[in-house]
C-alpha cells in the first residue's frame, strides 16, 4: 500500500475500510451481546443466591462501572500499543470472565467476574468507533458509524436468546462457560481480521477543518459536545435501569426464564430496527426532533407497559425498543461531527465513559428504589427522568446549526 493511501483519510482503500468495519462490527456484536445477556442471567442468579433487587442492580453496576471507568484509559493506551492488540486482548479478557463465572459459588465471586468482564469490554466502544470514523471520513462517515452501532443490536438479539435457550437445557454453571467460548473465538477472529490501521496520532495529519467550523470544536468542552453528552447520560441511565428491572416485571406477569429471554430479544430487535428507522428520520427531520420523538415514545411506552397482560406486553416491547434505542443511534453518529478529527478517539472515550458510567450507576440506584417503593412505581420514576432530555435539546440546537454541510 502506498504512502499516499495511508495519508489520505478522505479516500481510504475500500478493502481496508471494509475489513476495519467488519472487525469493529464483529467486536460490537459480541460485547453488546455479552452485556445484555446479563439481563437473562440476573433472575437466575437472584434465585440461585437469594439476591435483593439492589444486589442485582449492583452486579450490573460493577460490570458497566468497570467498563465505563476504563473507556478513556483504553483510548489513551491504544495510542501506544495499537487498537488491534487492545481490541483482541479486551475481548479475550471478557470471554475468560464469563468462563470463570461458571465456577462461582456466591455473590462475591460473581461480582469479581463481572468486574473483570467489564474491564475487558471497555476497549470496544471507543476503539471501534474511532477506527470506523477514521476509515470512512467524509460523506460515508455517518453511514459507517450507523452500521457499526446497528451491529451491536444484532448481538443484543442473538446472544440473550441463545443464552435463554441454553438455560432451558442446562444449568447456568455450564451455560456461562459455553457463552464465554464464543468470546475466545471472537478474539482470534478480531486479531486476524483487523487490518494494521493508522495510529490515532496520524489523524492529526488530516486536513484541518475550516477555521470558522473548527475553532468552536477545538475543545471537548464546547457547548455542543457537553449538551450531547448530557443527553447521552440520561438516555443510557434510562435504558439500563429499564432493562435491569424489565425481567422482574415480566416474571410478575407470569413469564418463565425462556419467555424473559424471548421478551428481551423482542425489545432488542425493536432497538435494532429503531437505530435504522430513527437514522432515516434524523436525516429528514433532524437530530433534535428525532431525539424529542424517541424520548417521548420511551416515557409513554414504559408507563403503558405496566397494566398490560404478559401477551400484550410482548407485543408492545418491540415498539418500546424502537424508542429506547433510537436516540442512541442519533447521538453516537453526531459525536464525530462536534469534535475535530485529531480528538475523535478521546471524544468517543469521554462520551462512552459518561454514558456507560451513567448506565452503570442507574441499575443500582433503581434497584434500591425498587426495593423501597416497588418495581412498578420505579418504572414511573424512570419514565419521568427520560423527560429531562427535552430541555437539553435546546442547548444542542446552536451547535448543530453551526455544522458545515457534508457534501455527498
Amino acid at each position: 500500500m502506498s504512502t499516499d493511501a495511508l495519508t489520505a483519510p478522505t479516500a481510504p482503500a475500500p478493502a481496508r475500510s471494509r475489513r476495519t468495519l467488519a472487525a469493529c462490527c464483529g467486536a460490537h456484536v459480541l460485547h453488546d451481546g455479552f452485556s445484555d445477556m446479563l439481563y437473562v442471567l440476573f433472575p437466575v442468579w437472584q434465585a440461585a443466591f437469594g439476591l435483593s433487587f439492589a444486589q442485582v442492580g449492583m452486579l450490573k453496576t460493577l460490570y458497566s462501572g468497570s467498563m465505563a471507568a476504563l473507556q478513556l484509559p483504553a483510548s489513551l493506551l491504544a495510542e501506544r500499543v495499537g487498537e488491534r492488540v487492545l481490541l483482541a486482548l479486551g475481548t479475550l479478557i471478557a470471554a475468560l470472565a464469563f468462563i470463570i463465572s461458571g465456577w462461582t459459588a456466591g455473590f462475591p465471586g460473581l461480582a469479581l467476574c463481572l468486574m473483570l468482564g467489564g474491564a475487558g469490554a471497555s476497549v470496544q466502544h471507543p476503539l471501534g468507533s474511532a477506527l470506523t470514523s477514521r476509515a470512512f471520513e467524509g460523506a460515508q462517515q455517518r453511514t459507517a458509524l450507523g452500521t457499526y452501532n446497528f451491529s451491536g443490536d444484532i448481538g443484543k438479539v442473538l446472544l440473550p436468546a441463545l443464552c435463554a435457550a441454553l438455560l432451558a437445557l442446562f444449568d447456568w454453571h455450564a451455560v456461562t462457560p459455553l457463552m464465554g467460548t464464543l468470546g475466545l473465538a471472537a478474539a482470534l477472529a478480531i486479531w486476524f481480521a483487523l487490518p494494521r490501521a493508522l495510529p490515532p496520532a496520524a489523524a492529526a495529519d488530516a486536513p484541518a477543518a475550516p477555521a470558522s467550523a473548527g475553532a468552536a470544536r477545538a475543545s471537548l468542552a464546547n457547548p455542543g459536545f457537553v449538551a450531547l453528552s448530557a443527553i447521552g447520560v440520561i438516555d443510557s441511565a434510562t435504558r439500563m435501569g429499564f432493562l435491569t428491572l424489565l425481567p422482574f416485571v415480566l416474571i410478575a406477569k407470569g413469564a418463565s426464564v425462556t419467555q424473559v429471554g424471548f421478551a428481551l430479544s423482542l425489545t432488542f430487535a425493536g432497538g435494532a430496527a429503531g437505530k435504522f428507522v430513527c437514522g432515516l428520520i434524523a436525516a429528514r427531520a433532524g437530530v433534535l426532533r428525532t431525539t424529542i420523538l424517541t424520548e417521548l415514545g420511551t416515557a409513554a411506552g414504559i408507563v403503558a407497559l405496566l397494566p398490560l397482560s404478559l401477551e400484550a406486553a410482548m407485543l408492545l416491547l418491540p415498539a418500546i425498543g424502537i424508542a429506547l434505542n433510537g436516540t442512541s443511534s442519533v447521538l453516537y453518529g453526531t459525536v464525530a461531527e462536534l469534535v475535530p478529527s485529531a480528538r475523535r478517539a478521546r471524544a468517543f472515550g469521554v462520551f462512552y465513559t459518561l454514558t456507560i458510567g451513567a448506565g452503570a450507576v442507574s441499575p443500582a440506584l433503581y434497584g434500591l428504589l425498587g426495593d423501597a417503593i416497588g418495581v412498578p412505581r420505579t418504572f414511573g420514576v424512570i419514565a419521568a427522568v427520560v423527560l429531562l432530555v427535552l430541555p437539553l435539546t435546546l442547548a444542542l440546537r446552536p451547535a448543530l446549526r453551526a455544522q458545515p454541510q457534508k457534501q455527498p
